[in-house]
């Protein structure tokens, strides 16, 4: 049976939004529909992750194509495709909302609309979601392709194709309205338009404001040669009139004029040749009458109004006033104005902490693959002693580390640099990130309980140039939560080369380092943060893990670095029942070390499972975690090893052995695949364009 509803689906990049674009649209569970999906020769997962949709749910076809041809082109070739009485055109940023195909479905049911406009929600890159303009009829239909359902009988009766450039979407909406015999208008808002800053613009998706007004001329042109009624000519002026008003102000300086004098061609072409009806702004009328030059006076003044009341005047008189007050800051920015020194480089890790993870590892492989480089950490006050000789560091807030940030080309770290830190044009920032995440991450936590302020997030994340991942998953979780526009780096994690490439010796001699007997069992429990917990106490009672083990086994425990000096765990230290490694400077020296590892849902467990070695999930509280943090998938039904919710049940599980290795292996094969001894070599080679 034919379906009643077919979803039109062109991708191009954009594929961290893909897998929930296709959800709110298939999680709806409506039988009689399908998706017709292109891949317009996306050169990331985008088709991959098509084919997997495609083969979990038969209501998904896909069409690969060998080479890209634009978004209006791949939007004909699948309205050729298409079987559904009508046709939706979604973008892959978008989302539908639930419960709006069901109503869509009723309602093209009952009403046999040709057209059906719907209402929609706007969703900032921070997850704010405000009501777009509604639609009430043709007066006053958005320029959109993504907020209408149309029948395809009439498509194909018309003739009507999308264009080639930006805007292509005018030209099949706008003559299947003006043609439309009858047109219904949904009450609910059903679709979520979103625009992260990393969406895909260029010529042949966004294209240029010009592009929209050639699609205007070709649909007066089929409203001349159809005979469109008055009213709906007019509805049409109307429409080319606040679109083009609303284009303008993208219009470069050298072009506006011809714009101008093109726009208002058409709209008196269409039979606008007075403002009524309606309230009407000057500029419109301006528009109508042609004025380009009082229409370039009000422009300009209403520009230097507002620049008047902006608020990067009032910052950067803040911020002289900062300057004056703090010598440092006059020095850092004396020294902004000098150049960037093309071989220094920045590496910092967990807020200034130390020397550790991904920036450490790729620190000393490009002090052997760039040997010219001058690579300078720095570091906080309190941690300068942990420092290893031989690497050059700077105290954090001093003179040093200032003219550090203000001159080096290059800068590495795994969490974001402070605001303080400006970004000059030729520097590289390279975010290493320090997790695969479980735990959901920046703009995917616009609705999670607590407030964050995601907007500081997403500016300090416009930095980025580079984007290190350890796996597909991360690639596309990092590319939602933080949209901004920067390369992905697919290298699998530089930290975990160590532990792809450790021999049986490297073993022996970080054991032989951590005073560990031959022949003893160590155990690594490492639990995660829970920052809506005040007690930052482990959910695991170690004293009883210890007892319930016995004298053949070590148990190693390191807190969250939150909370690394938990009392307790220092009574049990002291007493000989656990060891206290909080403060061990190397975390993957612990997990080569380990026989086994105890976690909840920290993401060392993506880390450990590079060793093939056992993993006892504790999870006594998954269900509170996942509602008040929320996580990206179902640790328990996915885990890496065995589960367990209590204290015995963990005994249970390390006695077990290797029960699970099954379960290992499909988690390895899914978040594992990466890890070579590779990462760091690949990272330096296409950040320092090593050949």
């Amino acid at each position: 049976m034919a379906p009643r509803l077919s979803f039109v689906l062109v991708v191009h990049r954009e594929q961290a939004f893909l897998e929930p674009c296709l959800a709110s649209i298939l999680g709806q569970d409506v039988p009689d529909i399908e998706v017709v999906a292109v891949d317009d020769a996306s050169p990331d997962h985008g088709p991959s992750l098509l084919d997997a949709a495609a083969e979990r749910d038969a209501r998904v076809r896909v069409r690969h194509l060998p080479g890209r041809v634009g978004l209006g082109a791949a939007r004909n070739l699948a309205l050729d495709m298409a079987q559904g009485d009508h046709v939706w055109f979604v973008r892959t940023t978008d989302l539908l909302a639930p419960g709006a195909v069901a109503a869509v479905m009723a309602q093209l049911r009952a009403e046999a609309s040709d057209v059906l406009l719907l209402q929609h929600l706007r969703e900032s890159p921070v997850g704010r979601r405000r009501p777009a303009p509604r639609q009430t009829g043709i007066e006053d239909a958005s320029p959109h392709v993504f907020d209408k359902v149309l029948r395809r009988g009439l498509l194909a009766d018309l003739g009507v194709r999308f264009g080639s450039a930006g805007h292509s979407g005018l030209g099949v909406t706008w003559p299947a309205l003006l043609a439309a015999s009858s047109v219904a208008v949904s009450d609910d808002a059903g679709y979520v338009r979103r625009d992260p800053p990393n969406a895909v613009r260029d010529g042949l998706t966004t294209g240029v404001p010009a592009d929209a007004l050639a699609q205007y001329e070709s649909v007066l042109a089929f409203a001349e040669e159809h005979g469109v009624p008055d009213d709906r000519l007019r509805a049409l002026g109307d429409a080319i009139l606040r679109h083009g008003l609303a284009l303008l102000g993208g219009v470069r300086d050298g072009e506006r004029r011809a714009f101008f004098q093109r726009l208002s061609a058409l709209v008196r072409r269409a039979g606008v040749s007075a403002i009524s009806g309606r309230p009407a702004r000057l500029r419109e009328r301006l528009i109508v009458r042609g004025d380009f030059r009082a229409f370039e006076l009000l422009r300009r003044s209403a520009a230097a109004r507002r620049r008047a009341r902006t608020t990067p005047q009032r910052l950067r008189r803040q911020a002289a006033r900062v300057v004056r007050r703090d010598p440092l800051q006059r020095h850092y920015r004396a020294r902004l104005e000098e150049p960037i020194d093309p071989r220094l480089a920045v590496f910092a890790a967990y807020w200034y902490r130390g020397y550790a993870c991904n920036p450490r590892a790729i620190y000393e492989r490009a002090r052997e693959l760039v040997p010219d480089i001058r690579g300078v950490w720095v570091v906080t006050a309190a941690d300068e002693g942990s420092m290893p000789a031989g690497v050059e560091h700077v105290v954090a807030g001093t003179e040093a580390y200032y003219d550090l940030i203000a001159r080096a080309r290059y800068f590495v770290n795994n969490v974001n640099f402070p605001d303080h830190v400006v970004k000059r044009e030729g520097q590289i920032h390279v975010m290493t990130h320090h997790g695969t995440p479980l735990k959901r991450m920046g703009m995917d936590l616009s609705d999670a309980p607590g407030k964050r302020n995601l907007a500081g997030v997403l500016r300090r994340c416009k930095r980025w140039d580079f984007s290190v991942s350890a796996n597909v998953f991360s690639t596309l979780v990092w590319e939602r939560a933080y949209p901004t526009r920067y390369e992905s780096l697919e290298t699998g994690y530089p930290r975990n080369d160590v532990l792809a490439a450790a021999t049986a010796e490297d073993v022996r001699r970080v054991r032989a380092g951590l005073g560990i007997e031959e022949g003893k069992k160590v155990v690594l429990y490492a639990p995660t943060h829970r920052e809506y917990r005040e007690d930052p106490s482990p959910p695991l009672d170690l004293a009883e893990l210890a007892t319930g083990l016995g004298d053949d086994h070590v148990v190693m425990a390191r807190l969250h670095y939150f909370h690394d000096e938990h009392p307790a765990l220092r009574e049990l230290h002291d007493a000989g029942r656990i060891r206290d490694v909080a403060s061990h400077p190397s975390v993957e020296e612990l997990c080569l070390a380990a026989d086994v590892l105890v976690t909840d849902y920290s993401s060392i467990m993506f880390d450990y499972a590079v060793l093939d070695r056992p993993i006892v999930i504790h999870a006594p509280d998954w269900l509170e975690y996942r509602e008040m943090r929320g996580t990206y998938f179902d640790l328990l039904a996915e885990p890496p090893g065995l589960v367990a919710t209590t204290g015995a049940q963990v005994l249970d599980a390390l006695r077990a052995g290797d029960e699970a290795h099954s379960a290992r292996a499909a988690f390895r094969a899914r978040f594992c695949a990466l890890e070579d001894g590779g990462a760091a070599e690949r990272v330096v080679r296409r950040v320092w364009s090593v050949r």
